[in-house]
């Protein structure tokens, strides 16, 4: 089963995923036709980081991240933070047991990771990032809506891929369990 890793390393892992979700969200996104909308590869960084730190990095490097990216970039937009930051604590919450750590990234793990990176980003750009900017700043529904639904099938599609090539060679970096034998 995985393990919980210590409150320290959880705090740097949160460090530096929020410093790297800043500079792949800042210097590496790839524009869409659709205004303020991008084709984003942190979520990949930032899922791999939920599956193997937990959800609470998970939720404060993808929160702490989108609002960095807004501070230098658009300004604060509080649904589409909240909305990262929920991302990452989903796919932390619904990857809890995995033997990723000890060298084990069976087709099965591949799937449930996929399957919650689908319903991460659904839950984020399909409902809390498009219902915040109605709600809280009177946008057009069909202009948030139109953003979340590009959001939702570019985030899933890139973070299932990255995410799961990280995961798989990550994975391959470890030694199994019960692999190594005394020799006498």
């Amino acid at each position: 089963m995985s393990r919980t890793p210590s409150p320290v390393v959880q705090v740097v892992a949160i460090g530096i995923g929020a410093a790297l979700f800043f500079v792949l969200g800042r210097f590496v996104a790839i524009p869409t036709p659709i205004p303020n909308t991008t084709i984003s590869i942190q979520y990949a960084i930032l899922a791999v980081l939920a599956v193997l730190y937990g959800p609470w990095v998970g939720l404060l490097a993808g929160l702490i991240g989108h609002v960095l990216i807004d501070v230098t970039g658009y300004g604060i937009w509080i649904s589409w933070e909240a909305a990262s930051g929920v991302f990452g604590l989903v796919v932390g919450l619904m990857l809890l047991r995995h033997r990723i750590h000890d060298g084990e990234f069976s087709g099965a793990t591949a799937f449930r990771f996929v399957l919650a990176v689908a319903i991460a980003h659904a839950a984020a750009w399909l409902l809390i990032a498009p219902l915040g900017d109605v709600l809280i700043y009177n946008e057009p529904a069909g202009k948030v809506w139109a953003q979340g639904g590009l959001a939702f099938v570019a985030n899933t599609i890139t973070t299932a891929v990255l995410g799961t090539l990280i995961l798989a060679v990550y994975a391959r970096t470890r030694t199994k369990t019960g692999s190594l034998t005394v020799q006498s």
